[in-house]
């Protein structure tokens, strides 16, 4: 069976099963369905444009898209190693579908496929489609020879940003750029030296790493700490792969969790509808108490889907994000009198702007205004290479089956309240939070907690992380 699959955040799979046959099938299917679309005008011989994250597979599944674009009676524009967030900004400006090559954050022998509309990514409904006419539209591998290039793409995402930082608002930080293999570090040092900052590069690697912004254990994140003292930062700033996902570490050397930077942000931007999963922190709400709150799934067609929900509704600041900090803009807004414009796909820049610049207008350090904001403790991480069959069998049971879930959960005290709409969510009777969910994307089992304190927190996490382990994998 194929690994290739849609997943929360795009079709991932093995490279090496993605490259080739799949990834055209998977890009004239796309076209078809857009084609059958009549809210969609794409017109004869049209620009679709192309990005793609540092993974090594990358270009050759950039050449497979291009392959199948031409053959379907469309103009591939290669727009090169780009964020996603920037090739969407620019695909969307230009009223042009685009597809963007990455993994995000998930090992280096797997890669995947982002499609976007020109309005946007695209929705549930449109994967369905895609998965149906995948079926039926021709597989047989062609090349595109030549490919028109497009540089223009990564400015234009700059300039989105520019005006908010014109006025040097981070003269005086030292901040550290966390470059990895994110296709987005040159825009994150552009974004602190611009704003005045200065920007201390560090990490850099010319072989890809997969990063996940909210596994805060992982090896990767183990000099960060290390640079904070011997290079005396006010912070640290990175992103995932394809900068999609934002990643801060304060001056103590302590991660702030992607939730707040996404709350932060909707702050920032006075949101008067604030949309995101069922697995951000509780705070969310107490942040912002005049502000419409939505609950989704997890994953970017949720969360756009519930921002649509907003709008309709009839509100006119309509900010969501993802528990990662992704930040996705429904709406036209401001940001301390600057026109931010609408841009619904996740960002990893907005929320690390605005999070600095939310520490920088109070003049106090990152580490002090997060503490002065309504959040709980709150942690995550996951285990690895998981038997997903095991453990989808397993989450069934702690849904679907009351006394094995207060069984299960009976060495934390009694359940109070419990949430199924993505995976299985429990609130004890002490106010703790843990919920289990498996990844769309990886074969990996992730546990989300959130308590009063964060010792109590990190007990409970390692409580979830344990015991689940013992289920799906003992």
């Amino acid at each position: 069976m194929s690994s290739v699959k849609f997943g929360t955040s795009g079709l991932r799979g093995l490279a090496h099963e993605l490259a080739g046959a799949a990834t055209q099938q998977y890009v004239a299917a796309f076209l078809a369905a857009l084609e059958a679309d009549e809210t969609v005008s794409l017109g004869a011989g049209g620009p679709i444009f192309l990005g793609q994250d540092l993974r090594q597979s990358s270009p050759d599944i950039v050449a497979d898209c291009a392959a199948a674009i031409v053959a379907r009676g469309y103009v591939p524009i290669d727009c090169g190693a780009i964020s996603t967030p920037a090739l969407a900004h620019y695909a969307m400006g230009k009223v042009a579908p685009s597809i963007m090559v990455t993994g995000s954050h998930i090992p280096a022998d797997r890669n995947g496929l982002k499609f976007y509309r020109p309005d946007g990514e695209i929705t549930k409904a449109d994967e369905t489609a895609i998965v149906d006419l995948a079926q039926d539209v021709d597989s047989s591998v062609t090349t595109a020879g030549d490919i028109e290039r497009d540089h223009l793409a990564a400015a234009a995402y700059r300039e989105r940003y520019a005006a908010l930082l014109v006025s040097k608002p981070f003269s005086g930080l030292r901040i550290g750029v966390f470059e990895h293999s994110s296709v987005a570090r040159d825009d994150l040092a552009w974004m602190v030296e611009t704003g005045g900052g200065e920007a201390i590069r560090l990490g850099r690697v010319e072989t890809f790493v997969p990063v996940d912004t909210e596994a805060f254990n992982d090896d990767v994140f183990a000099p960060l700490p290390g640079w904070i003292e011997q290079h005396r930062l006010d912070g640290i700033i990175s992103t995932d792969g394809d900068g999609d996902r934002p990643l801060l570490m304060d001056e103590m050397g302590n991660f702030v969790r992607g939730d707040v930077l996404g709350g932060i942000a909707a702050l920032m931007m006075s949101a008067d509808c604030i949309v995101t999963p069922i697995s951000s922190n509780s705070g969310v709400e107490r942040l912002n108490t005049d502000a419409k709150s939505i609950r989704t799934r997890i994953g970017s067609p949720f969360v756009i889907a519930g921002m649509e929900e907003g709008k309709a509704s009839g509100f006119r600041r309509v900010i969501g994000f993802e528990p990662n900090g992704g930040t996705l803009v429904g709406t036209d807004t401001a940001i301390m009198g600057q026109r931010v414009s609408a841009l619904p796909t996740r960002d990893a820049l907005l929320p690390l702007i605005c999070t600095l610049l939310h520490a920088q207008s109070q003049k106090i350090p990152i580490s002090q205004m997060v503490a002065n904001l309504p959040f709980r403790a709150a942690m995550a991480n996951r285990l690895t290479d998981v038997d997903m069959m095991r453990a989808a069998k397993w989450l069934t049971q702690l849904t679907e089956n009351e006394s094995f879930s207060r069984d299960f959960l009976a060495p934390l005290g009694e359940v109070a309240n419990s949430n199924f709409i993505d995976g299985a969510r429990f609130e004890l009777g002490n106010g703790d939070i843990i919920h289990f969910r498996g990844s769309g994307n990886a074969p990996e089992m992730r546990c989300y907690v959130e308590a009063g304190n964060e010792r109590r927190a990190q007990a409970l996490l390692k409580w979830g992380l344990d015991a689940a382990g013992k289920a799906v994998r003992d």
